[in-house]
């Protein structure tokens, strides 16, 4: 973990959270409407952000249905090429947070969570990243293989940026707005968004600490991260940011803030 230097931050008054979805008919509804509950049960101002990136089934029918029962749904089509990356993209274009949760849409996250990343980012911090593999965290159901490739893949990417970090690959994590800005112009279409974000928090100099989370695998649907498919892609935007770490002579890091914070990682369940 990094020692922040941040500046005082104003507190959250709108969180979104942006929730890709692809033939999710399944998992969607509860997905949000559990989301909901959870946000409005703590009394936070929130809006859900769904983008369906192109289903072929009932998932966008049933996201428009959702309306009626949840007031704070925003529901949105991908206009562009399909992709992981370009549907959560859109929508950080559409949000109005001061904050975002990036969240997947088949009940693999838990709502809890985003409670608690919120309350981090409240605490001043850029970026909060969630871990299943510190301390309180957890995985049910991890199939041995995708584990195993999961286990290499971050080992790979905390030795190659020297950062005490272990899930970078999860896409379960929260970003204040400014920080976000910050990542931008965003160059992943697809899964390796998700370690565009947390290297460009780093590398860019925005605060940012952990978190244990819990996950567990789908219970329907198919997942739609092709293991094969992705490996080259991951690894051009993790060569892209240890670049931009080591040769961009700091053009891209944020402007250095005057009051410290004591560098920490959280591990308990209760923050």
């Amino acid at each position: 973990m990094n020692s922040p230097l941040i500046e005082s931050q104003q507190p959250i008054r709108l969180l979104s959270v942006v929730i890709p979805t692809r033939n999710e008919e399944g998992t969607i509804a509860s997905t949000v409407e559990h989301l909901y509950i959870e946000l409005r049960l703590h009394g936070i101002e929130h809006e859900i952000v769904v983008v369906d990136d192109g289903s072929t089934d009932s998932t966008w029918d049933t996201i428009c249905k959702l309306e009626a029962r949840v007031p704070t749904l925003k529901p949105l089509r991908n206009p562009g090429e399909n992709g992981y990356g370009r549907a959560v993209a859109f929508g950080f274009d559409q949000m109005r947070g001061d904050a975002v949760v990036v969240m997947m849409a088949d009940e693999s996250d838990d709502c809890r969570d985003v409670v608690r990343y919120w309350r981090l980012l409240n605490d001043g911090w850029d970026a909060v990243f969630g871990s299943r593999f510190i301390r309180g965290g957890g995985v049910l159901d991890y199939p041995f293989h995708k584990l195993l490739l999961n286990r290499l893949a971050n080992w790979f990417l905390r030795f190659m940026f020297n950062v005490p970090f272990t899930d970078f690959t999860n896409a379960f994590k929260a970003y204040r707005r400014g920080a976000l800005d910050g990542c931008r112009p965003l160059l992943s279409p697809h899964f390796n968004l998700n370690i565009e974000l947390p290297l460009k928090i780093i590398v860019r100099g925005y605060s940012w600490t952990s978190m244990p989370i819990t996950w567990r695998n789908r219970r329907s649907g198919i997942s739609k991260l092709k293991i094969g498919e992705m490996g080259s892609r991951y690894f051009f935007i993790a060569c892209y940011c240890w670049f931009e770490k080591y040769f961009s002579r700091g053009d891209y890091r944020k402007a250095s803030q005057t009051n410290k914070v004591p560098e920490r990682i959280s591990s308990g369940r209760n923050v």
